[in-house]
């Protein structure tokens, strides 16, 4: 049986071992010990905070669920 390929890029939830800003929009702060998003991008990671992740995943779920019903 063949391998069936994920659209889904590598992503998941960790816990900031550092403060740092987040990439979706550098005014958010991501603290120590605060739960971030990251997304592979290429060999390295882009990380989010959770305002930011919501709406990426938010957005996302909606731009899946639209080609879902394309396929019906």
């Amino acid at each position: 049986m063949p391998r069936i390929k994920s659209i889904v890029t590598r992503v998941e939830v960790d816990i900031a071992k550092r403060a740092h800003n987040c990439q979706g929009n550098t005014r958010h702060r991501i603290a120590r010990g605060d739960k971030r998003l990251n997304v592979r991008n290429g060999r390295s990671w882009d990380r989010y905070c959770l305002e930011c992740a919501k709406v990426i995943v938010g957005r996302d779920i909606a731009a899946l669920q639209g080609l879902s019903a394309k396929l019906e």
